[in-house]
């Protein structure tokens, strides 16, 4: 098996985990009955992926600009591998005695996305890009300064505000979809939300990059 090949196997079986973590996430959040508690338990998985570097769509995407072109295609085979994670995720939980509250819930929750404009999907998902982004940088930014306490709130605390808005994050959406079982008719929408954590992600980078040259 060639270095390259290895490389992107490496990466796509990381990108996999990480769709099961942010799956973990989203299942307790749609389980929990306080919306707080949830939405800072939903950030155990950002964090472990962050903590274990595994591969992340809405954690790699603003790092574009910072690329060449063949990141690009890493971004992508991220997002598949992350989809694909949420699926296997939500099959098997549907299989025990959670199947039904986690599919009514992803049910509510898929309804109220896929039911807004398109425009708004795109800018709640570009929001949510955004502080994706924060959250991975900001724990690189403490990772370099030794700062713990800084590391954890600095991805905690994004996250909880993107789930408590209700922004939309393409692959915890994946998860609901799966779990919901509107697949593949809500794939349309996923890819809008991945559209918008795509601008959201990489508008701060760009607006370095512009501002430093």
């Amino acid at each position: 098996m060639s270095k390259n090949v290895r490389k992107y196997v490496a990466l796509s079986l990381n990108a996999v985990l990480s769709g099961i973590m942010i799956s973990v996430g989203g299942a307790v959040y749609l389980l929990c009955e306080n919306k707080i508690t949830g939405s800072l338990l939903f950030s155990f998985g950002l964090f472990t992926i962050v903590q274990r570097g595994f591969a992340l769509y809405t954690g790699k995407v603003g790092y574009i600009p910072e690329n060449s072109p063949v990141y690009i295609i890493e971004t992508l085979l991220t997002l598949a591998g992350n989809l694909a994670g949420t699926a296997f995720a939500a099959f098997l939980l549907l299989q025990t005695r959670f199947s039904q509250p986690l599919r009514e819930k992803a049910e509510i929750c898929m309804t109220n996305k896929t039911s807004d404009s398109f425009v708004s999907q795109l800018i709640l998902g570009a929001f949510c890009g955004m502080l994706m982004y924060l959250a991975v940088d900001n724990a690189k930014e403490c990772r370099k300064k030794g700062t713990d306490m800084s590391y954890v709130f600095g991805i905690s605390v994004p996250v909880m505000i993107f789930i408590i808005c209700g922004f939309n994050h393409s692959i915890a959406d994946g998860f609901y979809m799966f779990s919901a079982g509107t697949f593949p008719e809500d794939i349309p929408y996923i890819l809008t939300a991945a559209a918008g954590n795509a601008i959201g992600g990489m508008m701060i980078p760009l607006i370095k990059k512009i501002t430093s040259s």
